[in-house]
């Protein structure tokens, strides 16, 4: 590792339930209001479950073509749209020569990377054709199939749209897989290998198999009167999560390289813990001691004290085992007494759960959360749940003087993330 070498949040980019872009997501976020509705995009009357965090408009035609579009399952273009924004936002410039895309202003695309996760890939494309060969044979399969599917098509096709040609690739960590991104691009600067990584995690997994497989697995919420209140993150009355679908990038830079060409900033990245539970491909460990350590090693690489932690932005699925047991790992990292002292919440309350995209938004949205001062709610929460009980914003933003934020993702496979922001 390059000694010194600091790490900073130089542009942000999503897409979600909420807005087809940052800042309005943010603004709906601190308003507290709900992205949750029916689902409109295939015919629920066979399923149980018949709502979900559903993208409207997001703005490809930005982008690309139509035509061009159609090559990407929904979950790539939904992390080439949110790299896109967080690259203007970053104030990345490009030249284009001969329909060839070039990064300018001083920046080689040798040392620009990609870093881009999501948990399941191409679903939507994987169901469609797998229609097709049913009712018409393989002939009709589509020769885009396996282009479109493939898990590793978010990190390609940014790198290739943008002419980006650092490292490149994908993590793929179910609903931990937008936090292990963003802790192996930060890795990938501060050993000296990059000078930028673009970075985050998407998902497309409201499809007709996608919401049969969690309904049936009992992990969704049966809600569907009620919308808007079906997502309640720690609440006693929580039923399952709503699933949803989304992405966000994060542009990370190397401290000095972002000053040298006059960027700004909105956070520095101090460090990350990662962790296995190696105990359940579903359930999570009862002890919570996976997301625990996961939490210590990263307040230890950060070099944070318990003390400074203004806020955690939880993973608050809305599960009654997850919430319960992300309370009690919160717990034991940090101590009874100093927990039951720090805010945390869940946007999942308002936003749905887009797994593998997940942890992106959310470090995405600790970083507006300092830049405003403004804790972000838990909203639907109603009914206090004693095995839940922390201090998770009720309802309502808070404003606060927010110094350092800790973000925490738990995926499927027993994966713990966490990753710790700094204001500067």
């Amino acid at each position: 590792m390059s000694e010194g070498r600091r790490v900073v949040v130089t542009g942000l980019g999503i897409v979600s339930p909420m807005a087809p872009g940052g800042p309005d997501t943010w603004e709906g976020i601190k308003a507290g209001r709900m992205a949750i509705r029916r689902i409109q995009g295939f015919d629920t009357s066979g399923h149980k479950t018949k709502i979900a965090g559903e993208v409207d408009e997001f703005g490809i035609d930005r982008f690309m073509s139509n035509k061009d579009a159609r090559r990407l399952d929904r979950y790539a273009q939904f992390a080439l749209v949110s790299a896109g924004e967080a690259l203007q936002d970053a104030g990345v410039e490009f030249e284009e020569s001969e329909g060839v895309r070039a990064v300018k202003g001083g920046i080689s695309a040798e040392r620009v990377g990609v870093i881009f996760g999501t948990g399941v890939g191409g679903m939507k494309e994987f169901e469609e054709q797998t229609c097709r060969l049913v009712a018409k044979g393989p002939s009709r399969v589509s020769p885009f199939l396996i282009p479109k599917l493939m898990p590793n098509a978010c990190a390609g096709n940014i790198a290739i749209y943008w002419g980006l040609k650092g490292v490149s690739f994908s993590a793929s960590t179910a609903c931990a897989s937008g936090a292990h991104s963003i802790g192996l691009a930060a890795d990938s600067i501060m050993s000296g290998r990059s000078d930028m990584v673009v970075t985050g995690g998407c998902e497309a997994p409201v499809t007709p198999v996608g919401v049969a497989g969690f309904e049936n697995l009992g992990a969704l919420s049966s809600r569907n009167e009620d919308p808007e209140t079906a997502s309640r993150p720690f609440d006693k009355e929580r039923d399952g999560f709503v699933i949803a679908e989304g992405g966000a990038a994060l542009v990370l830079e190397e401290y000095e390289h972002a000053r040298n060409r006059g960027a700004g900033i909105y956070a520095e990245f101090m460090g990350y813990g990662f962790t296995s539970d190696a105990y359940h491909i579903t359930a999570p460990d009862e002890t919570g001691e996976g997301p625990a350590r996961g939490i210590r090693l990263a307040l230890e690489a950060g070099k944070v004290s318990v003390e400074d932690v203004g806020y955690l932005c939880a993973h608050g699925t809305s599960t009654p085992y997850n919430d319960k047991i992300e309370t009690l790992a919160i717990k034991k990292a940090f101590g009874e007494e100093a927990a039951r002292k720090i805010p945390v919440s869940s946007i999942k309350s308002m936003l749905g759960h887009s797994l593998g995209a997940a942890g992106a938004i959310e470090a995405a949205i600790c970083c507006y959360a300092m830049r405003d001062g403004v804790i972000p709610p838990t909203m639907n929460y109603t009914t206090p749940d004693p095995e839940c009980d922390l201090d998770y914003v009720p309802n309502a933003a808070r404003e606060a003087d927010l110094k350092v934020v800790l973000s925490t993702s738990l995926g499927f496979g027993g994966h713990n993330a966490c990753i710790v922001l700094k204001r500067i």
